[in-house]
């Protein structure tokens, strides 16, 4: 979910087998559309459907339009669609963009293409910066209508093999002309390619260029694998504390917080970002007993993150449900909310 002010937008969207899913049972698709001036009580305002399997993350930072990461009749993977929520009782399509080979009839390029989401808008309105493979991509959204592309950063090949989904996420920090990148690990063990989070300079946003690759979690002094591929399960990047646009989130400053599958919870602080370092850490205890299909080995699998100007740190775990933690490391930031 995405929200601000007084709406909040829900994905809906089809899952698979491989995640536990009944191919069998019906499932709903696309957005819902909420009124939460009373949180305790939202009223559902509207239902927009994609006309294929849904939309996974998407982004409503406030004002006219929502942005989607939107399946579509006739493209492969999710494509950028941009909802007019002017009207939040009548939502309506304004605008989409995709990656080229993302059409059918389009020539495939190198590499798979699509878009994970959720797009990042700049504090204009301008700007939409995003993880959308095979690479990153700054576009120009001045005409939600006909958005343009201004700049890319191509990361496939090497970093995520052909077939695989798209990279995960890209965290702006816009007072710092900064783009902070992850991917994401899909296959257990590490049974695909390396997966990686880094920064990128996006001083010249037709011109972006990866400047830093984060350090790669090493296990904690007596673990009973010498690497966390060795400990199961899913390990590599997965979500960052996204929803900056919130007034209650914590704004993206030296540290950033990243969720990494068995490797739990990594803080990595970027005061210098040619030389990010770790900086914190936190990894939940080895479960006992299985909360779903997946993953095959029972290990702790850290899923989603976001923190709080009060500086709370809010966790989810495939298997123990969710966690709350605070940051005592280097470089952490005063609260400015009680």
């Amino acid at each position: 979910m995405t929200l601000h002010d007084n709406i909040m937008v829900t994905a809906l969207e089809k899952s698979s087998l491989a995640w536990g899913a009944d191919p069998n049972k019906p499932n709903e698709e696309g957005v819902l559309i909420w009124d939460i001036s009373d949180p305790i009580n939202p009223k559902q305002l509207s239902h927009w459907k994609t006309g294929s399997t849904g939309t996974h993350r998407n982004s409503y930072p406030g004002g006219k339009y929502a942005y989607l990461s939107a399946a579509a009749p006739g493209f492969s993977s999710n494509i950028l669609v941009t909802l007019d929520i002017s009207d939040p009782a009548q939502p309506k399509e304004a605008g989409r963009w995709w990656m080229p080979g993302q059409k059918a009839g389009e020539s495939k390029p190198e590499g798979p293409e699509g878009f994970h989401g959720p797009a990042n808008i700049s504090p204009d309105g301008k700007m939409a910066s995003m993880a959308y493979s095979p690479g990153v991509i700054n576009l120009d959204i001045s005409d939600p209508a006909n958005p343009k592309l201004v700049g890319k950063l191509t990361f496939s090949p090497p970093f995520v093999a052909v077939g695989a989904p798209s990279l995960h996420s890209v965290l702006p920090l816009w007072d710092r002309n900064l783009l902070y990148v992850n991917s994401e690990a899909i296959a257990e063990r590490c049974n695909e390619a390396l997966n990686f989070a880094g920064l990128i300079d996006n001083r010249t946003p037709a011109r972006p260029r990866l400047m830093s690759l984060f350090p790669l979690p090493v296990p904690p002094k007596g673990a009973p694998y010498k690497n966390f591929c060795e400990k199961g399960g899913r390990f590599g990047p997965h979500n960052v504390n996204q929803e900056i646009h919130l007034p209650d989130v914590e704004k993206p400053g030296n540290l950033i917080y990243l969720t990494y599958f068995n490797a739990g919870l990594r803080v990595y602080n970027i005061k210098d970002p040619l030389l990010p370092v770790e900086s914190g850490w936190f990894i939940p205890p080895q479960p006992s007993e299985r909360a779903g299909a997946l993953p095959r080995d029972l290990v702790t699998q850290t899923e989603d993150v976001l923190v709080d100007t009060r500086g709370y740190i809010y966790v989810t775990d495939k298997q123990w449900g969710l966690w709350i933690l605070r940051y005592t490391g280097p470089d952490q930031p005063a609260p400015t909310d009680k």
